[in-house]
């Protein structure tokens, strides 16, 4: 009995020790060994007092509180993150991102050796410089793909929030064309801004395509005012290029709201009706302004007038016939030596069916099938009616105005002044067609629900004040 309570006494005397020494901030080991004169070690002093004591220090031990863990501070956190050149690494961007990629670089390459071809006689003979559209198209392409990049970079949501604004602006600049435009071949189409000269109806029809598919998307849960607004927005703007006149940008137009809404599941009785004032409106204007029914007419009878209103067709008929099947060669067309007028915009197909041939012709309409194949399967794998509609739109726009520019030249339709998306010389229809092709390949990587916001600068935690 002796031996226990001293024991207890033992114990109750460390364990005050210990308390005094956590309120000093001493560790229970230190304690333990400033109590007895000596380290606290189970391999050291009397086997009965170290039998007594690591009972009571384990217990003790359990009670306090554990020791906060300093967090470690990431080696990112107070500096600025750079954001990455691509919003998803190139492995996670699905196959058919890739491929469009890959089919809008070649595109725009293939473009260019077109153009070097139809161009070099005319600028050698009107610039003195055989590479002079070659330049300005160069300049013009290092723009159009950086516009390409910054629409991959963007969220779609926030472009779709732009879509109604610069449509507006494109109604303005369509309306100021008629006011102080340039007067090129009949048609105030043209605003000139210095050095620049910019054509609003080519800049804004991906915003068409942005604003029409807001409108489509929500067709069934917006109010009768929203949509009566936005379709006598979209009846503005296409009466206003019928007004300077430009029938093909406007039946394009047209055209594009047309199958998008078609697309969206809009009512038939709606879209035959909207079809039917359409066809009323290109009639009137056709009727209205003589240089169209003169176009019209030469179109159905070019040879009737050959060396005068159908003297385009006939020279684009001639180029075309005279590439055979494999062609002339490259750099080798004689029609656009002085035959074949505009050789460098709205008939530079000519150009290239007489140099590559029949053979040529049928492996660029087959890249152009590939082409609308990609996008409307990349359509199909989006995951929101406001995305496939956006890519169904940048779809038609780039596939559909290149198949009317080659119906023209062919003599499939009446001549019109559509140029050959990245082919045609212009930096407006460079810009549109790059910045359509960037915004289908932004609908097919949100397609894929891997891609996340841009990371943003994180700043040090404010330290407290004393």
């Amino acid at each position: 009995m002796a031996g226990l309570f001293c024991g207890l006494a033992l114990h109750g005397r460390e364990s005050g020790s210990l308390d005094s020494s956590r309120r000093l901030g001493m560790p229970i080991g230190a304690a333990a060994g400033h109590r007895f004169g000596r380290k606290a070690s189970t391999k050291q002093g009397s086997p009965r007092l170290n039998g007594s004591i690591q009972p009571a220090l384990a217990a003790l031990a359990r009670t306090l509180p554990p020791k906060p863990r300093s967090r470690a501070k990431p080696a990112s956190e107070g500096t600025p993150l750079r954001a990455p050149a691509l919003p998803l690494p190139w492995e996670v961007w699905p196959a058919e991102t890739r491929l469009l990629v890959g089919l809008t670089a070649l595109w725009s390459l293939m473009g260019l050796l077109i153009l070097a071809s139809a161009s070099w006689w005319a600028a050698e003979r009107e610039m003195g410089d055989g590479a002079f559209y070659i330049k300005r198209q160069l300049i013009w392409l290092v723009a159009s793909w950086g516009l390409f990049w910054l629409a991959i970079r963007t969220s779609l949501r926030r472009w779709l929030q732009w879509g109604g604004r610069g449509l507006l602006v494109g109604l303005v600049l369509v309306a100021a064309t008629l006011v102080v435009g340039s007067t090129v071949n009949g048609a105030s189409r043209w605003l000139v801004v210095g050095p620049i000269q910019i054509q609003p109806t080519e800049l804004v029809k991906p915003f068409v395509v942005l604003q029409g598919a807001v409108l489509f998307s929500h067709w069934r849960r917006i109010g009768l005012d929203q949509k009566l607004l936005w379709i006598a927005i979209f009846g503005a703007l296409i009466l206003l290029i019928l007004k300077q006149p430009n029938l093909s940008t406007a039946a394009l137009s047209g055209l594009l709201l047309w199958l998008m809404a078609l697309a969206a599941g809009l009512p038939m009785g709606l879209l035959l009706g909207s079809a039917g004032i359409g066809g009323l409106l290109g009639t009137a204007s056709i009727l209205i302004n003589e240089y169209q029914r003169l176009r019209v007419t030469s179109f159905l009878d070019p040879w009737k007038d050959a060396q005068g209103n159908g003297y385009q067709l006939v020279q684009s008929l001639l180029a075309i016939g005279s590439g055979g099947v494999l062609g002339e060669g490259f750099g080798l067309s004689t029609q656009k030596l002085q035959y074949l007028p505009i050789q460098t915009t709205d008939f530079i197909f000519a150009v290239f069916a007489e140099e590559f041939g029949f053979v040529g012709c049928l492996m660029f309409l087959l890249f152009l099938v590939a082409f609308a194949f990609v996008g409307l399967r990349l359509a199909l794998s989006c995951r929101s009616n406001q995305h496939r509609l956006v890519a169904i739109g940048c779809t038609t726009l780039l596939v559909g105005q290149s198949i009317l520019n080659i119906a023209v030249a062919s003599g499939a339709m009446p001549t019109t002044g559509l140029p050959l998306p990245m082919v045609s010389y212009g930096g407006n229809s460079l810009l549109m067609s790059l910045f359509s092709a960037g915004l289908l390949v932004r609908c097919g990587l949100e397609s894929t629900g891997l891609e996340t916001a841009r990371p943003r600068r994180r700043r040090d935690p404010v330290a407290p004040i004393g």
